[in-house]
């Protein structure tokens, strides 16, 4: 599990493992199942899922879901390819809930 020493940095709400900093946060502009999510370009602690292609809100795209490492709570998802050109700048990104992070100080 790697450790995190940049401030601020997001956490997981149910354990506190560092998940992403805020140098990483690309857009806040995301939607998810429980509403708001956050673009990131790196997250640590995370354990990812099996590749599945989904349809979501913007088009067709192969993702991996991301849970906490520490204590497995679902995170979001993982863009490991996005089949419409105008996505591509999602691949290799995660898209974290905003309801399943605190932001640390």
């Amino acid at each position: 599990m790697a450790e995190n020493t940049d401030r601020p940095f997001y956490s997981c709400k149910i354990c506190r493992a560092p998940i992403a900093t805020a140098n990483d946060l690309l857009s806040k502009t995301f939607k998810a199942k429980t509403g708001q999510a956050y673009m990131f370009e790196h997250a640590m602690n995370i354990v990812m899922g099996k590749k599945e292609e989904k349809q979501l809100l913007t088009g067709y795209f192969t993702i991996a879901n991301v849970d906490c490492g520490k204590c497995g709570a679902s995170m979001g998802w993982y863009y490991v390819r996005a089949w419409d050109e105008r996505q591509k700048y999602k691949e290799g990104r995660y898209i974290i809930e905003k309801a399943k992070i605190l932001k640390e100080y």
